[in-house]
């Protein structure tokens, strides 16, 4: 039994998965507080029904990888690869937490289990095949990685048939909030996927797998980290722009974009993993805690 938990929470990519959750959750009572009414079984609903959705979009991503996740140190002991799961049962657990999710998130509302589904197909069968194919691959991945605030937003809605029910805001507010908080997550993945494959691009091309800007490092593919990282400075003033955050949040994501910035430009510099490992390390820091300090400075929208 400690065994098959333990082969499950790699199946699922545990921390992935429960960041996703996370974020998501967030979302949602960033929505609920909009509304001026926060249900907690609702919130419950989408933590499980998240949870089973994101489960089983990495299940369905490590069985098309199960060939390429043998050849990569940091992979290879995963369930399918090392031969202590089968392919069937991998499938049977994926489509049953796939199914179990998407039927959870739809009893919050339609476009919720909608979105759920749609993020399971584009990362699974999408971005997971284009992966050794080209290094548009991140820009696709970056969508479904980018979906959890959308979800976790209009989880927080009442149904009302094939929409929800929105009388308690502007049409406006349901929007730009979720579309706000869509664009931060897909920006941040940028340098955080990168930065990630710098650092493993040895396993990486063993693989054959091109995440890299042009598929090596390099001094352009530095360069895209830079860049991407400087982009997060105005991405994080967005939520004060649209007026749905304080000075708290600004200053905090502010501040993080100007250490994605700085060590982006250090690592443009050096070209070593070192410099890659701290980019990626403020990627791992920078959404959690914005995340949450946006939680306690949110605005709703009069």
């Amino acid at each position: 039994m400690k065994t098959f938990i333990s082969d499950f929470n790699k199946l699922v990519k545990l921390r992935l998965t429960l960041t996703v959750v996370f974020s998501a959750s967030v979302s949602f009572l960033i929505g609920a507080t909009q509304q001026g009414e926060i249900i907690w079984y609702n919130w419950l609903l989408l933590t499980f029904g998240g949870f089973l959705v994101t489960g089983s979009a990495n299940g369905f991503n490590e069985i098309i990888e199960k060939d390429i996740d043998k050849l990569m140190k940091r992979t290879m002991d995963r369930p399918l690869p090392s031969g202590r799961m089968t392919n069937g049962q991998a499938l049977v657990l994926s489509l049953f937490m796939g199914i179990a999710g998407t039927l959870v998130l739809v009893q919050l509302n339609f476009l919720t289990g909608l979105l759920s589904v749609f993020s399971i197909f584009l990362y699974a069968f999408i971005y997971t095949p284009l992966k050794q194919k080209s290094p548009i691959a991140v820009f696709v991945g970056a969508i479904p990685g980018a979906l959890p605030p959308l979800i976790g937003y209009y989880a927080a809605f009442k149904s009302a048939g094939f929409g929800f029910e929105y009388a308690a805001i502007s049409e406006s507010a349901i929007v730009i909030t979720p579309f706000v908080l869509f664009v931060i997550q897909f920006l941040w993945q940028f340098p955080h996927f990168w930065a990630i494959a710098w650092v493993a691009d040895d396993d990486y091309r063993a693989a054959g797998i091109r995440l890299l800007p042009t598929t090596k490092k390099d001094s352009f593919s530095a360069l895209m980290i830079f860049l991407s990282g400087v982009l997060m400075i105005p991405a994080s003033y967005l939520p004060m722009y649209y007026g749905f955050a304080g000075w708290t949040f600004t200053i905090v994501a502010i501040l993080g974009g100007f250490m994605f910035a700085w060590y982006g430009y250090k690592h443009y510099k050096e070209q070593t993993d070192v410099s890659a490992k701290k980019v990626m390390y403020t990627s791992f820091l920078y959404l959690p805690v914005t995340q949450l300090v946006l939680l306690f400075d949110f605005i709703p929208f009069k």
